[in-house]
């Protein structure tokens, strides 16, 4: 008998290889897609009917009118400037070494345009009007090798003239070099790099000397090409390249009104100690009103009574009167040469009080009212009751003087908070540094062989050395490099408790993600300060351009400012510029600023260490002034590690009370020597206005494995008594080795503790225990900062432009 034997066809599995589809290169078919998407709706089907996509013409129409509107920006931006009703163009020369004169262009200048109208002001300005341009042109030479005169006058100029020398080997000296640091931090306006000199050289060594300087200056300004001003013809190619080239955009200089003056002149009050500066000169950058505030750098800020608008004195031509309003008939421009443009309204005027006044009573009971007091008592009764085992017979009386050890309570916490990490008490000195290997006498060179007085040459180089100064220099270095090869370690006093010397510390289980309220324990001086609920938000608000109001930019304005100290206006140098900032909302109150700096490079200078709470001068915008700041760590998260030192090529955050200014704004640091020289130390910027920055100051106690058993160890040498282990007892240890774990209990009375750690303690490790307090600023702020001299001694004044 046959059986049919039926064969099952073979079904592959889940694992079963699947190759990849052959890349034809062809779309997707419509049937394909739709065989794909099975019926399925997505939702960028209903998006896209609301945000209307545009089609190929309306893209195309909105890319012209895009291109068409920066246009029109860019030709408003070249036409505000150099017109017949605009300011003029602004040049500021500058030399870059001792053995250019500029005064010497400033005539290349004068003489480059035969039709050109020459004028000068009372303060020492150059007006040049070249009709055939259609331009004018402001020319300011400030004093050679003046370091703040210099600065003041690259904020305000649109054009920096830098004269370099072919003399040199790179064309600038050492003091050349420090200006173009400062102006570079500062913020560098447009500039045109000029050679005078190159005439005095041999023809056939011109080019080469030109071609050395143009790659010497090329590693400043790399797009830059020099110019040779020799001749009369000269001066006129560098008039035309400062009215035709690109304006540099500087935002702290552009979002504010600024002025030049062009006539100062100064009336005390019957007091004799204040009195009202007139100031003449051409608004620039944005409008100015009368009732708000204008900030003098180094003098301080200022209320204006009213603003003044006489006839232009230097117009584009001869016998050409300039008017404010070109819509008005001849007839009506024919009045008085001054016309009052605003007066100041005492209800609109911005105060110009800087510090707030705190309430001494704010915060204090007052004696609680009868609806508080039923209150209270509704409250107590709902409140749960103790209850105590006292002996039967004994009154309410007797039993309240029972210890609340022997009674029984209901609903209370077992922990308590430890109160001595908050107690507000000056912590004691640390321990003085350890002294290290003397410093080593530098050996003298000499010309010749044969020295006739030896003790007499070291008795005269002595005498130009401060030994106090280098003590200090060398103590502040041993610190600093002791603070890097050990960060935040100190040792633990003897004679002094460890909860005593370190009570305001306390320790973080995660110094990242652990709370920290930044509103907790604040000093006193918090209570004087300002703070924005959002200050992004009040920075977007008061930096918008449509909202100004008054004097527009352009105008020739006198400007009447109250309340200007005597004794500033007389200690102004000789043809020292005085330049204004309108200043914005809010601008002169005290808050908590917060700067980003980092050391300069300075090739092979000697690059000092600078200990925190040093007093430094900070130049922040338009404004200076003296402070102590507290350096943090620039890093994430809401808290910041305090840094004792701020160390070459390192990147800190400096803290400081000083008057809101906002963002962006350049930052220049500096350090003022014995000798009143000033020296740059560090360039940044502006990070925020923010009193609510956590600064934490870390200490490390360090302790040495006495007895290792497995995962638990004998620690010595971190405390000294048996009292401030049980303290501590809380916080968690680590170790150099990555080890981490918390005290278990004292041995002994000599500072011995046991220890459990997640792993075998190695035998040369280190234990270590992380505690932590908030750094506060010092009010240390001074608005005034005394005028450095001059960096070539051989020129202790200024320059006199003279016409003739």
């Amino acid at each position: 008998m046959a059986v049919d034997v039926v064969q099952e066809r073979h079904r592959p599995g889940a694992l079963k290889q699947q190759n990849k589809a052959h890349k034809h290169g062809r779309h997707r078919s419509k049937g394909s897609i739709s065989n794909a998407v099975k019926g399925r709706t997505s939702a960028k089907v209903f998006t896209k009917k609301a945000r209307h996509e545009l089609r190929k013409e309306e893209r195309r129409n909105k890319a012209i009118q895009l291109r068409q509107k920066k246009r029109e920006e860019i030709l408003f931006k070249k036409r505000s400037l150099g017109g017949a009703s605009t300011a003029p163009f602004l040049i500021a020369i500058v030399p870059l070494c001792d053995d250019v004169d500029p005064l010497g262009a400033l005539e290349f200048l004068k003489q480059g345009d035969e039709e050109a109208v020459v004028t000068q002001s009372s303060g020492g300005n150059v007006h040049i009007s070249i009709p055939r341009l259609k331009q004018r042109f402001t020319i300011m030479v400030p004093p050679r090798g003046d370091l703040y005169c210099t600065l003041d006058a690259m904020k305000v100029a649109d054009t920096a003239l830098l004269l370099v020398s072919s003399c040199q080997q790179n064309g600038v000296d050492e003091v050349g070099e420090q200006l173009l640091k400062a102006s570079f931090a500062q913020g560098l306006p447009s500039t045109i790099v000029a050679v005078m000199d190159l005439e005095s050289l041999p023809p056939k060594k011109r080019h080469d000397a030109k071609q050395n300087l143009q790659k010497a200056i090329s590693r400043w300004l790399p797009d830059e090409k020099i110019l040779t001003l020799s001749r009369s013809y000269d001066g006129l190619t560098i008039l035309r390249r400062a009215g035709s080239q690109k304006q540099r955009v500087v935002v702290h200089r552009d979002k504010r009104p600024h002025l030049v003056a062009e006539v100062a002149d100064y009336t005390p009050d019957s007091e004799g100690s204040l009195g009202t500066l007139k100031v003449s000169g051409y608004i620039r950058g944005q409008p100015l009103s009368v009732n708000s505030l204008v900030h003098i750098p180094g003098w301080g800020d200022f209320q204006m009574s009213r603003i003044e608008a006489p006839e232009d004195p230097h117009p584009l031509e001869k016998g050409r009167k300039l008017s404010k309003d070109n819509d008005m008939s001849v007839d009506d421009r024919i009045e008085e040469d001054v016309k009052i443009l605003e007066t100041a309204d005492p209800a609109k005027q911005v105060s110009l009080q800087s510090e707030n006044i705190p309430d001494p009573m704010e915060g204090e009971q007052t004696w609680p009212t009868e609806e508080e007091l039923a209150e209270a008592e509704e409250e107590s009764k709902a409140q749960k009751r103790r209850v105590k085992k006292v002996p039967k017979g004994m009154s309410d009386y007797q039993a309240a003087w029972i210890p609340d050890s022997d009674a029984e309570i209901e609903d209370e916490d077992d922990d308590e908070e430890e109160d001595g990490m908050n107690v507000d008490m000056e912590a004691m000195s640390e321990g003085n540094s350890s002294e290290g290997d003397e410093s080593k006498e530098e050996e003298e060179e000499y010309d010749t062989l044969t020295v006739t007085d030896v003790g007499a040459d070291a008795e005269r180089y002595d005498e130009k050395m401060d030994v106090a100064e280098e003590e200090e220099t060398l103590k502040k270095i041993k610190e600093a490099r002791m603070e890097q090869l050990f960060p935040d370690e100190r040792d633990t006093p003897k004679d002094t408790p460890a909860r005593i010397r370190f009570q305001k510390y306390r320790g973080l289980q995660s110094f990242r993600t652990s709370p920290w309220d930044p509103k907790e324990n604040l000093p006193l001086d918090y209570a004087r300060i300002f703070q924005f609920e959002n200050f992004d938000r009040t920075r977007k608000r008061v930096m918008k351009d449509e909202d100004r109001e008054g004097a527009l930019a352009g105008w020739y304005v006198t400007l009447h400012i109250i309340g200007v100290p005597q004794h500033l206006y007389n200690s102004r140098r000789l043809k020292q510029p005085i330049v204004l900032f309108g200043m914005l909302s809010h601008e002169q109150k005290m808050s908590v600023l917060n700067f980003v700096i980092k050391q300069p490079n300075f090739g092979n200078h000697d690059q000092q260490p600078i200990k925190s709470k040093e007093q430094l001068i900070f130049h922040c915008g338009y404004r200076r002034f003296k402070a102590c700041p507290v350096f943090s760590q620039h890093t994430n998260g809401t808290k910041h590690k305090y840094e004792r030192f701020f160390q070459p090529e390192a990147t800190v955050v400096a803290t400081v009370f000083a008057p809101i200014i906002f963002p962006p704004s350049p930052v220049l640091v500096f350090k003022e020597k014995k000798d009143n020289t000033q020296e740059l130390v560090g360039t940044g910027n502006l990070l925020s206005v923010n009193p609510d920055r956590i600064i934490t100051k870390r200490v490390v106690l360090s302790g040495h494995p006495f007895k290792v058993h497995k995962r638990s160890a004998v620690i010595r040498f971190m405390f000294f008594n048996r009292e401030d282990i049980s303290w501590f007892k809380p916080v968690e240890l680590r170790t150099k080795y990555g080890r981490r774990g918390h005290i278990r209990e004292p041995l002994g009375t000599h500072g011995h503790m046991k220890c459990v750690f997640d792993g075998q303690l190695k035998s040369q490790d280190t234990v270590l225990m992380n505690l932590y307090k908030r750094v506060f600023p010092k009010w240390t702020y001074e608005p005034y900062v005394t005028l450095p001299p001059p960096l070539y001694s051989s020129l202790p004044g200024g320059h006199d432009v003279n016409m003739d």
